[in-house]
């Protein structure tokens, strides 16, 4: 029997109930992933106002229940938790406590193997910390849930997968994060990523920290003291990786189909090209925890939510993206 994908519907100030509602009323595309919600019926009811295809939500007690409940609408699991009422744009505790709610049950669920994995709609990092929450965001809560050692954020465009060192810290702590040990963890978690999205070639390129990927030496010592051997030992490995490459280049190299995979050395040197390669079908993927779980490439986007502008291109990727990540962890079960 077809295992159901647990949806987070994240800030439900943001646009996360209204993804949710335009996704869903694409004719065809709840039967494709089989979703069960974990987010405020309310909620979703005053977003789908905004889209009048969108089925209703149907309450579930049980994950396994959601298959079944599909003819009847949109599956909720019901909850004994209270929600705030939504209040579209505003940044607001009670929503991120709600929000961190919804993710510790769907991460639940995702380890005792009730559902395939998981896909998170956006949360505000400001709103969840007034809610007392010390984690970064989803992947540290994430990780720390299933006591993942060695996790990294993840982004996929398309065909190109694209793994950070780092996430979200300083970019003066991200600086000390480019060591030699974190960068063969990366590789290796690409080159693993890579096979069990099926694909034929796995060629990974690493990218250079300093411009021009340290002009030997001349602009920084991070490329020959840590960047180059990481990218030699996973040769002797047998992994098909290079590098370090000039950073300024390797990614329009890669995002015209020259690599599989790139090894980014902070945050902001994945996301920038990646989001203008194509935002509206991000996906971020959390990689090295022992569940599957994906995520929407956006945020909150609290200054359009409410409006019905928000798109649910990046939603779709990543419930698709995790249904076939699912199927490939269960075959191999």
């Amino acid at each position: 029997m077809m295992l159901p994908l647990a949806i987070t519907m994240g800030d439900l100030n943001g646009v996360g109930p209204e993804i949710l509602a335009r996704a869903f009323a694409r004719p065809g595309f709840a039967r494709e992933i089989a979703p069960v919600v974990l987010g405020c019926p309310q909620a979703y009811a005053h977003a789908r106002a905004l889209c009048s295809d969108a089925p209703p939500a149907v309450l579930v007690n049980s994950a396994a229940e959601a298959v079944a409940a599909l003819d009847r609408g949109l599956p909720f699991l019901a909850d004994t938790f209270r929600a705030p009422e939504r209040r579209p744009g505003v940044l607001d505790a009670d929503a991120g406590r709600a929000a961190m709610h919804w993710l510790a049950r769907a991460v639940d669920l995702a380890v005792a193997g009730e559902v395939a994995g998981v896909v998170t709609c956006p949360i505000n990092k400001e709103g969840i910390h007034l809610a007392g929450h010390t984690s970064r965001g989803h992947t540290d809560f994430i990780a720390q849930r299933t006591g993942a050692p060695a996790y990294r954020m993840s982004l996929v465009v398309r065909d190109l997968l694209v793994i950070h060192i780092s996430d979200h810290v300083s970019l003066r702590a991200a600086l000390d994060e480019v060591r030699c040990d974190r960068i063969v963890e990366s590789i290796r978690l690409a080159d693993e990523t890579l096979r069990r999205l099926g694909r034929p070639k796995r060629r990974i390129a690493v990218a250079g920290l300093n411009p021009h990927a340290g002009e030997a030496g001349a602009f920084g010592s991070e490329e020959r003291d840590e960047i180059a051997p990481a990218v030699a030992l996973c040769r002797a490995e047998g992994i098909e990786c290079s590098g370090p490459h000039s950073p300024d280049a390797i990614f329009r190299q890669a995002i015209a189909g020259g690599y599989d995979a790139v090894i980014a050395m902070y945050h902001d040197q994945g996301h920038i090209p990646m989001k203008l390669a194509g935002l509206d079908d991000g996906v971020n993927i959390t990689l090295g925890i022992p569940i599957v779980r994906t995520s929407v490439d956006h945020g909150t986007a609290y200054d359009i939510a409410g409006t019905g502008a928000a798109r649910e291109q990046s939603l779709m990727a990543a419930c698709r993206l995790a249904a076939r990540l699912g199927r490939t962890k269960a075959r191999a079960r």
